[in-house]
């Protein structure tokens, strides 16, 4: 009988360490994390905002400048996050609540959703634009067009897609991936074709790059300094990939080399892809014609690749098609998880009036997307007073730069609340075990984002600057009266 159990003793022994094989087997790799992280994190379109509005290559100081002392230490503190409060599924509002309490994990999730109510308004623009490329192969006829008219396009398609949110739609997630994907690639493609160009067609106008100092290193004047919130909105949003933390074979280890391996790759491509628009592009004729190149210079590099190969405007109509997808589906995702993040989230029953919470027979927060309808419908409305389609693009660009990173801040104070309660958690995996470090990355990150994002509100242009500074006072304004309005209501029920 003793024997019997030894055997079965051993089989269940045998099948216990089965299983943890199969585990581990499932584990993900460290080269694999760093590949989603950057299809993640990384777009074509941030490489030509960063030539752009950095003078062509002058940008690449300070694409090395961002990596090496902001996204690798933002990544890292992700990581740290995200492996101490791996069963939470609200991240960034969920790392406050468990590290600042639950007033303060509104806030966040306030954030979060108030910074993409000028993400969604520049989806619309975007999408329209890139409608009239794959159309027409320019935007010629669209940018011609009063501004009061591409306004109202923009409102009627805003407001056809918040139908459609309050419809629930699953399958435009699956577009939206599919279009992100395809868009990716793309970039990609673009960066080893334009240097395949100069052989493949030899006789075709290229510029030539001149790798002295002088057109390396930037200019550090009133344009740079109010232009760097492009730059933390080009690299932000590494917690999307915090749940991942858990997933991987030796986390202490193999994640930091995800991250080290993730800004390499991004910095390369960020480089190479500089250059690659500098054989394309003179930054003297890019001034000259600033709004023009913020609102279609994707578009116009694809475009001239295609020339390069002999294939007119087939590259770029193929990039215009692939992004109004991603444009349209991504208004809609983005009017959608944003609102049940915010809605959805315990901390929304203690802070947010009831009417709010409303959930029509489709599950949608219906009173919650008339809210996106009057805030984001009246930018739409507002951008009508602009010269043009294409300033209102150069606008968004901008304002988007100065509004979206301040959710990044929450990531930073969560952090720096984590360390200092860091005896109340525990975690496999630490940025570092130093505290004086650690503290000083998290302030150091915080402070970065907080100096560009007020930076970046400065401009030239009345309307602009108007804009930028009432955007974030109405949002911060609305996050706090909804407490009081759900103060007093509770009272009155009381």
């Amino acid at each position: 009988m003793s024997a019997y159990f030894s055997h079965l003793k051993n089989k269940e022994m045998i099948m216990m360490v089965e299983a943890q094989q199969k585990k581990q087997a499932k584990k993900m790799l460290w080269i694999t994390l760093a590949m989603m992280a950057f299809s993640t994190v990384w777009g074509f379109g941030n490489v030509v905002n960063g030539y752009v509005y950095f003078d062509g290559t002058k940008i690449i100081f300070s694409w090395a400048l961002m990596f090496l002392l902001y996204f690798i230490p933002y990544a890292l503190m992700v990581g740290e996050l995200g492996a101490t409060f791996k069963d939470s599924e609200g991240g960034v509002s969920s790392w406050v609540n468990e590290t600042m309490g639950v007033k303060w994990a509104y806030y966040a999730g306030w954030t979060y959703w108030a910074c993409h109510v000028v993400y969604i308004s520049s989806k619309g623009t975007g999408g329209l634009r890139a409608m009239s490329w794959g159309i027409a192969g320019n935007t010629q006829w669209y940018d011609s067009l009063p501004t009061v008219t591409t306004q109202f396009a923009t409102l009627v398609i805003f407001l056809f897609f918040c139908w459609v949110t309050s419809r629930g739609v699953p399958v435009l997630k699956t577009l939206a991936t599919i279009a992100g994907t395809s868009t990716f690639i793309m970039s990609i493609l673009f960066i080893l074709m334009m240097y395949a160009a100069p052989a493949i067609n030899p006789h075709a106008s290229f510029y030539s790059i001149n790798l002295n100092w002088k057109n390396l290193l930037p200019n550090f004047n009133l344009k740079y300094l109010t232009s760097l919130s492009i730059l933390v909105f080009s690299v932000g949003g590494c917690e999307k990939i915090s749940p991942y933390v858990n997933r991987l074979k030796d986390p202490f280890r193999n994640f930091p080399k995800s991250m080290f391996a993730l800004a390499a790759m991004v910095m390369v491509s960020a480089i190479l892809g500089t250059f690659a628009l500098a054989l394309m592009f003179d930054p003297k004729v890019i001034n000259a014609h600033f709004n023009e190149y913020v609102s279609n210079g994707t578009y116009m590099a694809f475009d001239r690749l295609g020339k390069y190969y002999h294939v007119g405007g087939l590259f770029m109509k193929i990039y215009a098609w692939c992004n109004v997808i991603g444009q349209f589906s991504t208004l809609v995702l983005s009017i959608d998880a944003p609102l049940r993040m915010l809605l959805g989230s315990r901390e929304a029953k203690l802070y947010v009036p009831k009417k709010l919470l409303k959930l029509n027979k489709h599950g949608a927060y219906i009173n919650g997307i008339w809210m996106v309808v009057i805030l984001s419908g009246g930018l739409i409305v507002a951008q009508a007073l602009l010269p043009n389609a294409q300033a209102v693009m150069a606008q968004l660009v901008k304002l988007n730069s100065t509004t979206m990173p301040l959710r990044y801040l929450w990531v930073f104070a969560a952090y720096v609340a984590l360390r200092k309660h860091q005896k109340q958690f525990k975690s496999f995996y630490k940025m570092t075990k130093h505290q004086w470090l650690a503290y000083t990355a998290g302030i150091w990150c915080f402070f970065v984002t907080a100096i560009c994002c007020l930076m970046g509100i400065y401009s030239t242009d009345p309307m602009t600057l108007l804009l930028n500074i009432l955007t974030p006072i109405v949002l911060t304004a609305l996050g706090l009266i909804l407490p009081a309005i759900k103060k007093h209501e509770d009272a009155r029920i009381g």
